[in-house]
């Protein structure tokens, strides 16, 4: 991750001199500090050179049946507590205990034969509700999401629209899928924007979302193609922030536990652990700052043990209600 994250020689002992041991006897993962190559330079159709990621998001994808009411979100808080303090991260939960807990609707729109699923390609559409309210416009998230950051860098989801947008591209930082202890990454080059800055009528039509995401024409079989909502699902989304930390050097983050449930029968889907540091330069993350958050988010897999659903992701999730499970470059 640039010079000053250059790849470590040796994990450096204890300053006691003795050697740690692996947590849970577990053999130390191989590190990924250092190891995230740099973006080969390249241009936009418009001439504006590829982004670099100025997010590090660490997921943790839960089971969602200890999730039962707002006193359980912060239970996850305490599992927190204690690979915190065995790598000097800091953790401060008291500025949350009484933070609201927000509620989210979320639908996922694709193509019949997910083809924007299968090609990386996530749309989708969330509402936030404030005292049973929606909450300002309906918001669109457009992302890509691959392993292979250059071929993320690459691909352009600016929209074409009347009005403002936010792009965030994110290296994300997740378990390996088959078993705890390891360390695998995704990338994600997101757009979000007010849901009124689209002018198109009709945005179940392939033709009009492809005139706002133009790099999606490309998908496109036919002329006057639909998009449905996925697996008829409508997610509702419980998020509670239940506590900061602190890596060092500046680096903090606010973490959240949020839960997926179906509207209508509240039937649990899935459940995840999250925080991020945002940055102007990757540059700004020290090694040492990063090889105290990988180490704590190796030990947390551990802590976590019998609350983490392995080779899983939220939008999965998702797709996979109904069975028939669509390709996945996640």
């Amino acid at each position: 991750m640039g010079k000053t994250l250059a790849p470590p020689k040796a994990i450096k002992a204890a300053k006691t001199g003795k050697k740690k041991a692996p947590t849970n006897g577990q053999p130390d993962a191989a590190s990924w500090v250092g190891k995230i190559p740099q973006i080969e330079p390249g241009l936009y159709a418009d001439g504006l050179p590829y982004p670099d990621f100025n997010y590090l998001a660490f997921k943790l994808i839960l089971k969602p049946n200890r999730f039962i009411s707002r006193e359980s979100l912060f239970d996850f808080a305490r599992v927190i507590k204690a690979p915190a303090a065995e790598h000097g991260v800091g953790f401060n939960m008291s500025n949350y205990v009484d933070a609201p807990t927000k509620i989210r609707e979320i639908i996922f729109i694709d193509t019949e034969d997910c083809r924007l699923y299968n090609n990386s390609f996530i749309v989708r559409r969330r509402i936030t509700y404030v005292n049973g309210f929606p909450e300002g416009d309906p918001e669109i998230v457009f992302k890509f999401r691959n392993a292979d950051l250059q071929k993320t860098a690459q691909t352009d989801v600016r929209p074409q629209i009347q009005g403002d947008y936010e792009v965030k591209f994110k290296c994300q930082v997740l378990p390996l899928k088959e078993k705890l202890g390891g360390i695998r990454i995704l990338y994600s080059n997101n757009v979000q924007f007010p849901r009124k800055n689209v002018t198109q009528s009709d945005v179940l039509s392939f033709d009009a979302i492809s005139e706002v995401f133009p790099v999606l024409a490309s998908l496109k079989k036919e002329p006057g193609e639909r998009i449905n909502l996925v697996n008829g699902a409508i997610i509702e989304e419980v998020l509670q922030d239940i506590c900061m930390l602190d890596f060092g050097n500046g680096h903090t983050a606010k973490a959240n536990v949020g839960i997926w449930r179906t509207r209508g029968e509240h039937r649990p889907l899935i459940a995840e652990f999250a925080y991020q540091l945002k940055f102007k330069d990757r540059r700004e993350l020290d090694r040492e700052s990063m090889k105290r958050a990988e180490a704590f988010f190796l030990a947390l897999q551990f802590a976590a043990k019998d609350w983490m659903a392995l080779n899983a992701t939220k939008t999965g999730v998702v797709y996979r209600l109904l069975g028939n499970p669509p390709k996945s470059n996640e």
